[in-house]
């Protein structure tokens, strides 16, 4: 594949759809869109084709996009979108290619997230590795020998799942967490931190202890070389840094923790560049397999 070609990033979300051009590793070009999330699927489909056609041309590539929800990434079929109702069993590789002419390739959001930290980001040199989308909810993605691992329907990694105290994982690692014990969203913690509030720090200091015990099920898991968090809670990393360090550090098997790099992502739009990294990976992929066959 040729690096200085376009390719489609699309970041499909309850509120709004991020789509974007990326070139060589920047996103030239985007645009924001409202999703209709109670509209008929086949509204949506139609408002992102139409969101893609404002950005797309005759250099475009392909297209990449990332979703919350499970994913038939064979078939390209959407088989269910948190806060979509509609969305079930939506073919959108099959509109989309249609439509385009262009190969399109989907999976989960935080599997789209943890594929731009590999190709794009930090986590070039490294073989296993852990993406942690922290927002509304709690996604990880899972690179396994360089190689994305999803799982069926795209579902690996939820560990968010994972019944935890009384509730799960995500209800105490995610923005769940501020809504429930200060009835504001992270953001308003963030800002309420930064001026010093007690509360607010306490609250965070709570949240990274909770967070480092989440990153302890996913080491006994799978035992990465590294951990990248995202999503719009990572931006409250220097506040709850020094508890979830304090908390991962109880994990039995020090040499593990000692080599273990955990830090946010240097990546900015990491969603649009995400998607168009399953783009790449998924077509270099397939090329590397048709020669093989030739």
């Amino acid at each position: 594949m040729q690096q200085s070609q376009k390719i489609v990033g699309i970041d499909i979300g309850a509120t709004k759809t991020h789509i974007g051009i990326v070139q060589e590793g920047d996103v030239i070009s985007e645009i924001k869109l409202t999703t209709s999330a109670y509209a008929p699927k086949e509204q949506i489909v139609g408002e992102i084709i139409s969101g893609i056609e404002q950005l797309f041309d005759t250099d475009t590539l392909g297209i990449g996009i990332g979703v919350p929800g499970l994913v038939d990434e064979k078939n390209g079929v959407v088989c269910g979108v948190q806060n979509i109702p509609s969305w079930k069993e939506v073919h959108l590789k099959k509109y989309l290619e249609e439509h385009f002419q262009k190969p399109v390739y989907i999976t989960n959001d935080a599997n789209s997230f943890v594929l731009g930290e590999k190709i794009y980001g930090k986590a070039k040199d490294l073989k296993n590795i852990v993406g942690i989308t922290l927002g509304t909810g709690f996604g990880t993605g899972i690179i396994i020998n360089n190689s994305l691992y999803s799982g069926t329907l795209s579902c690996a990694g939820e560990f968010g799942g994972v019944p935890y105290l009384d509730q799960t994982i995500e209800d105490y690692c995610s923005g769940k967490f501020f809504l429930n014990k200060c009835g504001m969203p992270g953001k308003k913690v963030q800002l309420l931190a930064k001026d010093g509030n007690q509360q607010a720090l306490e609250v965070l200091h709570q949240f990274g202890y909770h967070l480092g015990n989440a990153i302890k099920v996913i080491l006994y898991a799978l035992s990465p070389e590294a951990i990248f968090l995202g999503g719009s809670v990572s931006k409250c990393y220097p506040f709850f840094e020094k508890t979830m360090r304090e908390s991962i550090a109880t994990f039995p098997f020090k040499l593990v923790t000692d080599q273990l790099i955990v830090e946010p992502s240097g990546i900015d739009k990491a969603a649009i560049l995400g998607a168009a990294a399953l783009f790449k990976m998924k077509s270099e992929n397939n090329s590397k397999l048709q020669k093989t066959l030739l």
